[in-house]
């Protein structure tokens, strides 16, 4: 199936800043993210799609490939790794095939290193990690440099030889009238070497599957989609090349009672009618302990309260955000048969006053008749 593209499946412009890629990719994280989509399929699906399109938007070098080339300039399927992935560039490429004629360099100068294939790293983080940052470890499965041949792909004693067919280039030219044509040379598959004894341990390979534990240090205030790169712990290089790097990607996961949107929190608090009517003082919680809230007489639902400096410190700057309280009135359930007569007699009191002790509600009714032509 096609991919989508990217700035598509974001719902930004192509001229989006870095901030509005940013923004609404966590929208949809939070969306679809599968902690809050259990067994949703279509869910996860989605989540893992707004994680690689802003895997590549986020990130300079990938967007100008992508904006270029589209899917094929960060493919690491397409040509030798696609772009970033450690292999060769389009420049590469078409060097290959028309390097004689263009004078291109590309498959010259003997046995090529290659960079490793970059990885990544998706690791969930409760919403107070995040916020005051933490040290984990991880466990990332990899290719790394035989430790028996030190990624020669021969066996102890014995070293690779130059490749006869190729004479070590790793490609041969086939004459097509005017072209030249280069291919990987079949003998060697490329490599200007070949392995007459190959080691016992990564069989000629030269690198091997290994799980490596990882310490990461999380600083303060990273959110959804934040990436931390440590450099050298990708994929050990075929041939004896550098690694590449590994792309820690952070995700928070959905909290039960605070929602963050960039360094504000907000959070519901269910009161009782009562309480929204005479008003009165509450605990409310906050990420540092609680705090006292004040609720004014007559307080309707939906009102926000602001708690300055009750938010986060962005891993950028920016300074401290605030907590944003969401009154909730609940309506009392499982009344007793005098609480409910107390009710009826306080309905009754209120007959004949809804205008002055509920003037929404009258409003409301008043423009209901307004839109049927109704007069009292």
């Amino acid at each position: 199936m096609a991919k989508r593209d990217y700035y598509e499946v974001l719902g930004v412009a192509k001229t989006a800043s870095g901030d509005e890629i940013k923004k609404a990719y966590r929208k949809l994280a939070m969306k679809h993210h599968p902690d809050r989509n259990p067994d949703d399929k279509t869910a996860e699906d989605k989540f893992k799609e707004a994680n690689e399109a802003y895997e590549v938007l986020s990130d300079e070098d990938k967007r100008a490939a992508y904006d270029r080339h589209g899917h094929a300039g960060v493919d690491p399927s397409m040509g030798a790794g696609g772009f970033g992935a450690g292999g060769a560039s389009f420049s590469d490429i078409f060097g290959d095939v028309f390097g004689d004629i263009f004078g291109g360099a590309g498959g010259r100068g003997g046995q090529r290193s290659n960079r490793g294939s970059d990885l990544r790293y998706t690791l969930e983080l409760d919403l107070e990690e995040a916020v005051r940052g933490t040290t984990v470890q991880i466990r990332v499965p990899k290719l790394s440099t035989c430790e028996v041949c030190e990624g020669s792909g021969a066996k102890k004693g014995t070293f690779p030889e130059t490749c006869r067919t190729c004479a070590g280039v790793g490609q041969v030219r086939m004459q097509q009238g005017f072209f030249s044509v280069a291919q990987t040379c079949p003998t060697c598959r490329g490599r200007g070497k070949t392995i007459k004894d190959p080691c016992n341990a990564c069989h000629g390979q030269g690198r091997v599957e290994k799980a490596k534990t990882l310490e990461v240090k999380i600083p303060a205030g990273v959110d959804s989609g934040d990436r931390i790169r440590l450099a050298g712990e990708g994929e050990a290089g075929p041939n004896g090349g550098p690694s590449g790097d590994l792309y820690v990607q952070v995700a928070v996961r959905p909290h039960k009672i605070f929602e963050r949107d960039g360094a504000d929190l907000y959070c519901e608090v269910p009161i009782s009618f009562t309480d929204a009517a005479l008003g009165g003082e509450l605990e409310v919680p906050t990420l540092d302990g609680r705090v006292k809230l004040k609720i004014p007489e007559g307080t309707q639902t939906g009102k926000l309260f602001r708690l300055r400096g009750k938010g986060v410190a962005p891993v950028r700057g920016g300074g401290q955000g605030d907590l944003l309280c969401r009154i909730a009135i609940e309506t009392p359930v499982n009344l007793s048969k005098r609480q409910k007569e107390l009710l009826r007699e306080f309905q009754q009191d209120m007959d004949g006053e809804d205008g002055k002790h509920s003037p929404r509600k009258s409003s409301w009714f008043e423009s209901v008749m307004n839109l049927f032509g109704e007069k009292e």
